[in-house]
């Protein structure tokens, strides 16, 4: 288990190491961290594209920071995603409770914590893909390939990410977590269609 006493955290190993933990016969690391890397990926881009856009966007160091913050976010949430699938899973083999409302209760609980990681990253998917829209349109040309890239898998790791919370909240009542997805979803896509516009005939 990453994070162990015999293990470092995702973000102090080799990548060929972390796609292995991602390859390996275990839950996690699985699809919500790997969103996050996506994510942690298309800020990244974005951090370099506007730094590299200067003499084109008079507000490029602060989109840069902007963007350094979002990729650091998207990193530490592939972490927090593996660490909260764990204790979903260590509540669901908890010992039977004498009273099963309240197991179902504890469970329950443990899934809304959960599913917290995934919604985040959905969120901070759709921030990065509206930096990497506005880069794609108003920054550096030669640096458009990396806006656009930026913006499509921002876009991917939110909707990834949007997948999972659905998943995680089938058969509990949540409707405003389901609304807030929705919305963010239709922003990274609308930011990537932007983004994508760019290179289109």
């Amino acid at each position: 288990m990453s994070g162990s006493a015999d293990e470092p955290p995702y973000l102090e190993i080799a990548l060929g190491s972390f796609l292995e933990l991602v390859s390996a016969a275990e839950a996690a690391p699985g699809g919500g961290s790997a969103a996050a890397i996506a994510v942690g990926l298309a800020a990244g881009l974005c951090v370099m594209a506007a730094r590299l856009s200067t003499g084109q966007l008079p507000d490029a160091p602060d989109l840069a920071v902007a963007a350094e913050r979002l990729r650091d976010r998207a990193a530490a949430l592939c972490q927090a995603d593996a660490d909260a699938y764990r204790r979903f899973m260590s509540a669901l083999h908890a010992p039977c409770d004498p009273d099963p409302e309240d197991r179902w209760r504890q469970i329950a609980a443990a899934l809304l914590g959960a599913t917290d990681v995934p919604l985040e990253v959905v969120e901070t998917g759709a921030s990065v893909a509206g930096l990497a829209a506005r880069i794609a349109e108003c920054g550096n040309p030669n640096l458009l390939g990396d806006a656009v890239t930026a913006a499509l898998l921002a876009e991917s790791g939110a909707r990834a990410a949007a997948a999972l919370v659905l998943i995680n909240l089938k058969g509990l009542q949540d409707d405003d977590r389901r609304n807030r997805v929705a919305k963010l979803v239709e922003e990274a896509a609308e930011s990537a269609g932007r983004a994508r516009r760019r290179v289109e005939p």
